[in-house]
């Protein structure tokens, strides 16, 4: 049977097309990173070739090789690591595979993950597919947002919405399934953001919590410096962003967290924040700055990615995030 953390809809969803014989020839999951989206599709794609009574077995050969990446039948398009798109070149090898018979399943099974980063010509090619559909092939459409899609790509799948996970489940998964004590649990589980996925990593690879903490590091010093000090975290960020893109709007997306748990204390909720370890600093840092300034400030970084996400210079980008920043009150 498929199962996911806290998604039961989706699960429920295709499970009751399999049950059914009822297959949409195209489906987009959507939602947030690390919620188990890619999982599910995997799970879905073993479902299909699988001749289990209940499907997916996960012991058979079919599912077997689908799970390790070598199934003749199914296949995973994902970003390369230098890559910032998904290229028309891509699309094509799934048209010209897409009307081969299945070689050693029932069904070819094509997932597109990070689908919301195809490139324009990419997504249009990929109409071709999902216009005419050859028999036997099924399409996985995976991706963090609705808006980066064409309507017309839309509109051609079945879309399934996976959402975050509370505080407390997520919590309680990492104390039932990986015996994590419940205080570090509620850390971990606040800076997940409600994304199990995330979380289940952070429990076994110590260095991604250190990597939280020491960029949460660097936004204090900046916000608690001078221009100087401001300038000099926007040219690293400005370097990490050419590297990695995704990495670096990750960084501003814990700057619009930071900022929401200043937000909290200035309102008397300090115990909703997300970054529990850091509350002293994030108390200091609130009573140093008056609240409209950390509303407007809030809006300068959602103004900056969605500026990176129309390709504007970066460091300029960066530079002027910064300059427009407000200065903690003097002897803070």
């Amino acid at each position: 049977m498929l199962s996911l953390h806290g998604q039961q809809l989706p699960v429920r969803t295709l499970e009751r097309s399999l049950s059914e014989g009822r297959l949409h020839h195209a489906y987009l999951f959507i939602g947030p990173a690390h919620l188990g989206k890619t999982t599910l599709a995997v799970q879905f794609a073993q479902a299909l070739n699988c001749d289990a009574d209940a499907p997916p077995c996960g012991a058979c050969s079919g599912c077997t090789r689908i799970a390790e990446g070598n199934h003749a039948d199914v296949r995973l398009i994902s970003l390369g690591e230098e890559a910032g798109s998904i290229g028309i070149g891509a699309v094509r090898e799934i048209i010209n595979s897409a009307h081969l018979r299945p070689y050693e399943g029932r069904t070819r099974v094509f997932i597109i993950a990070e689908a919301d980063l195809l490139t324009r010509d990419a997504a249009n090619a990929l109409l071709k597919v999902l216009e005419e559909p050859p028999d036997d092939v099924v399409l996985i459409l995976v991706g963090n947002s609705l808006d980066n899609l064409l309507p017309t790509v839309r509109s051609r799948c079945q879309t399934l919405h996976f959402h975050p996970l509370s505080v407390s489940e997520v919590a309680h998964i990492l104390q039932e399934e990986r015996g994590v004590s419940p205080q570090h649990a509620e850390v971990l589980a606040r800076l997940s953001r409600g994304c199990i996925g995330w979380a289940l990593a952070a429990t076994g690879d110590d260095t991604m919590y250190a990597s939280v903490h020491q960029r949460i590091e660097q936004i204090v010093d900046a916000i608690d410096g001078g221009l100087e000090e401001r300038f000099a975290y926007a040219g690293e960020l400005a370097r990490r962003l050419d590297r990695d893109r995704g990495a670096g709007r990750e960084e501003l997306l814990l700057w619009l967290r930071w900022l929401r748990d200043i937000m909290l204390v200035q309102q008397g909720n300090a115990a909703g924040i997300t970054n529990l370890s850091w509350r002293e600093v994030l108390e200091g840092q609130a009573a140093a700055l008056q609240p409209a300034d950390v509303v407007r400030w809030t809006h300068n970084v959602n103004r900056t990615i969605e500026a990176l996400e129309r390709n504007a210079n970066v460091r300029l980008a960066l530079d002027v995030f910064m300059l427009e920043a407000p200065l903690l009150k003097a002897g803070a």
